[in-house]
């Protein structure tokens, strides 16, 4: 263990903060959705997700302080645990955000297109699922140790990086298929659009985790691992904390304006609705008004605070 490198107690602290934190953030989004009675899919998908990061956080207090109260057994058990309740925040975390994405669609190609992807990020999350039992098992000398802790190596490291880059690349590259034949202001589509960019921070975390990997693992890479999940966790919930925000910000200041709407679909008779009055800019499914039977489109809303300008009302195909 490097002496340059965290210590048991300064992992746990920031396991302990890092999980209060993404616990509340997730806490207030579903008690919006629930507000608001517009739960759906990718509110089930973080509940999940913050369920894993509270049993990640037990696992690893237990195997951080308390391992040598148990045996050995049990202490595999703990690493195991850990390492796939960390796949199981950060891919529940990912699902959320790309049903997120599907909520705000009609059925169509780009849906398709977005239901694939939900299928491939299952099988990403079962492959890495998978790797770890298959490596660790190949290779139990490490089970032997007071702390065992399994040397992934560079095949997980490397199929992790490629992974989680491909899938948040996507996450950030599909609401630009959304917004970008509708006819906003530059300064509202990079407003939108920042919002599912944040993607890109659990990117850098995730590189970062797998450069620890690569480096032998010991403490950092469990720091990384800690920081990775949790950020997965918060940044899953921004699109809707950040909408509500908006949403009370642009209330305070035009309360008597109208709600305007912006729907975004790949429909060729779908209308898409600017609406012009108010300074606020909601995106909402209306999948929902043409197949009520699919549950993932409840109405959704991005709400932004546009003070630079008036639109006139207008409709686009």
């Amino acid at each position: 263990m490097s002496s340059t490198g965290p210590t048991l107690n300064q992992t746990e602290v920031a396991d302990i903060s890092l999980t209060i934190v993404a616990v509340l953030v997730t806490s207030f989004r579903l008690c919006i959705r629930v507000r608001q009675k517009r739960l759906g899919i990718d509110d089930a998908w973080v509940a999940l997700a913050m369920v894993f990061d509270f049993l990640l956080l037990i696992s690893d207090c237990l195997y951080l302080q308390d391992y040598a109260k148990y045996p050995q057994n049990t202490r595999v058990a703990l690493y195991y645990m850990i390492a796939q309740f960390f796949y199981g925040v950060v891919w529940s975390s990912k699902l959320s955000m790309l049903f997120t994405i599907v909520r705000l669609t009609i059925p169509g190609t780009f849906r398709r297109v977005l239901m694939c992807a939900v299928g491939f990020f299952g099988f990403i999350w079962a492959l890495l699922f998978s790797q770890v039992w298959w490596i660790c098992e190949t290779q139990p000398g490490w089970k032997l140790e007071s702390h065992p802790q399994c040397d992934l190596g560079r095949r997980i490291a490397i199929t992790q990086m490629i992974t989680d880059v491909l899938a948040d690349f996507f996450l950030i590259i599909a609401p630009f298929f959304l917004i970008y034949k509708v006819r906003l202001s530059k300064t509202q589509k990079v407003r939108i659009l920042s919002v599912f960019s944040t993607s890109a921070i659990t990117t850098i975390v995730s590189l970062t985790h797998a450069y620890y990997i690569f480096a032998g693992g010991g403490l950092k890479e469990v720091m990384a691992a800690i920081v990775e999940a949790s950020m997965s966790l918060i940044v899953a919930n921004l699109s809707v904390v950040v909408a509500f925000i908006f949403r009370l910000s642009s209330e305070d200041d035009s309360p008597s304006h109208p709600t305007p709407i912006v729907t975004f679909g790949a429909h060729h008779r779908t209308r898409v609705a600017v609406a012009v009055e108010s300074t606020t800019i909601v995106l909402q499914d209306l999948a929902e008004n043409r197949h009520r039977s699919m549950k993932t489109s409840d109405d959704d809303d991005v709400t932004l605070h546009n003070r630079e300008r008036k639109q006139e009302k207008e409709w686009c195909r």
